[in-house]
């Protein structure tokens, strides 16, 4: 629901009277979990450039990626296509070049595209990749950024991270327990580069419409941060999540020997490069609207998944707890759209309908999500979203959740190769209800207790499975429910 905070009265329609074309704005990050967010209720936070943008437009409360992990969620809502339909739902996969995209629908209608930083495209950096006219992904944004920036020295009684090695070094380690900088400068770190960059670009297109992305790869492990905020957070102020005798089955053997003094630094130093990301994106913000841009253009800022921080073991994504799918989106267009907060069911597969609403401009071939545009402009579609869908495939692993209630359903049958193992690698099939409204924090399974509700979520999840997966024709005749979304969880990306 769009509450009434600070409502902008007579708002005109929002391209009404408006000769030149807006301009879009996509800011991205990695790993950025919600509740992690002055704006949405986080009094540790810092995040006040990303606070100023909510306050301007419109912060979409609940709102959820449809894949935990990031290639499988940035291919989806780039094409605005589910991930099993997109192609892509395991890390390493590289979405289809023919596919269509946002991008390549608004570089067709005459739009300058440009992307900076991580996009996980799998694929080099080139000139018209998936839409994109300016290319300057992982590969080739690093090759700059080494080639450009001359570091300033850090002196050495100063402690430095060591390089990254996931599951190679201790958990404590590449996690970065001990809350230490990566050893440069906030001048010379690579996510100031990259903000740079996209400043660069503003003033190079102030006067043709463009669609610019700009990608962070903060806060992603091992949440890197400058020198000068090593002593931003102090780990003694967090308290990790409680970890209960319920959640034994599920915690990844790599966080185990994880001690409370570990996750307590480790929370710290997410927090700090949740920072970094945020002063990084008040560079861009500052730009557009330095060069009066900012009246013209819809910003939107979005994480690609959420992040556990503790929350049932859990120090990653690759799971259905809320802190895994649960991402911020904000939506902010100064002067052409209401400001507030919609605590409704929203997707990330909505994204880019809403933006080709909003500019005039013909849907995508395949369009699995719905305009957001009713919210923007005060009032609500006229049918809301029942549940939302998240997947994680390379588990074997979907979940539904609505107002109330959240079903995780897995086959338990695929040995997942993300590292993130347990004690009992292949389970079979298993699914878990939590009751939202009186267990948020989904420690305890109910679905013994409400078999009906299993039973109609179950329904929806085979119900969007069938609507939007290419192989729908060729399931099997006769199949059972749990049957048939087993048919569905494989991952068959090429």
């Amino acid at each position: 629901m769009l509450t009434r905070r600070g409502l902008l009265a007579g708002v005109p329609a929002i391209l009404a009277g408006r000769e030149r074309r807006p301009n879009l704005l996509f800011l991205i990050s990695d790993d950025h979990a919600a509740y992690v967010l002055g704006a949405d209720g986080d009094r540790l936070a810092r995040t006040p450039n990303l606070d100023r943008l909510a306050r301007e437009g419109v912060y979409f409360a609940r709102h959820y990626c449809n894949s935990p992990v990031s290639t499988p969620s940035r291919q989806s809502f780039l094409t605005g296509q589910m991930p099993h339909s997109a192609g892509v739902t395991v890390l390493r996969t590289a979405l289809e070049e023919g596919k269509p995209t946002l991008a390549r629908q608004l570089r067709a209608a005459g739009y300058r595209t440009a992307v900076f930083g991580k996009m996980h495209f799998n694929r080099p950096a080139a000139p018209g990749l998936h839409g994109f006219e300016v290319v300057m992904t992982e590969d080739a944004v690093r090759k700059a950024w080494q080639a450009e920036v001359r570091p300033k020295s850090v002196p050495p009684e100063i402690r430095t991270k060591p390089p990254w090695r996931p599951f190679k070094d201790p958990a404590r380690i590449w996690l970065n327990a001990d809350k230490l900088p990566y050893p440069r400068y906030y001048e010379d770190m690579l996510g100031t580069y990259i903000a740079r960059r996209a400043a660069k670009f503003l003033e190079e297109s102030k006067d043709t419409p463009f669609a610019l992305w700009v990608s962070f790869h903060e806060p992603h492990s091992p949440f890197d941060f400058p020198v000068e905020d090593r002593d931003l957070f102090d780990p003694a102020r967090f308290t990790p999540p409680r970890v209960g005798p319920e959640d034994a089955w599920q915690i990844p053997l790599i966080f185990r020997e994880l001690t409370d003094q570990d996750k307590r630094g480790i929370i710290a130093a997410y927090y700090t490069s949740v920072a970094f990301l945020d002063r990084n994106i008040g560079v861009v913000l500052d730009k557009l609207r330095e060069l009066g841009l900012d009246r013209n253009t819809l910003v939107i800022y979005m994480g690609d998944n959420g992040y556990c921080l503790g929350h049932h073991g859990r120090f990653e994504k690759h799971c259905s707890y809320e802190p895994a799918i649960r991402i911020p989106l904000i939506m902010s267009w100064p002067g052409r759209i209401r400001r507030g907060v919609v605590r409704d069911l929203t997707e990330a597969v909505d994204v880019a309908p809403t933006v080709l609403d909003l500019f005039g401009l013909e849907p995508l071939p395949v369009q699995h999500g719905r305009s957001l545009r009713p919210y923007l402009e005060g009032s609500r579609p006229a049918r809301r979203r029942d549940y939302i869908f998240s997947e994680y495939l390379e588990n074997e692993e979907a979940c539904v959740r609505t107002e109330r209630f959240k079903l995780v359903f897995c086959s338990g049958r695929r040995e997942r190769q993300d590292g993130y193992k347990t004690d009992n690698p292949t389970p079979g099939r298993w699914m878990r209800l939590y009751d939202l409204k009186e267990d948020p924090g989904e420690f305890h399974d109910v679905s013994r207790k409400h078999p009906e509700v299993v039973e109609r979520l179950m329904g929806w999840m085979l119900e969007r499975f069938r609507k939007t997966h290419p192989e729908a024709r060729r399931e099997p005749a006769g199949l059972s429910v749990p049957e048939a979304l087993e048919f569905y969880l494989r991952p068959r990306d090429a």
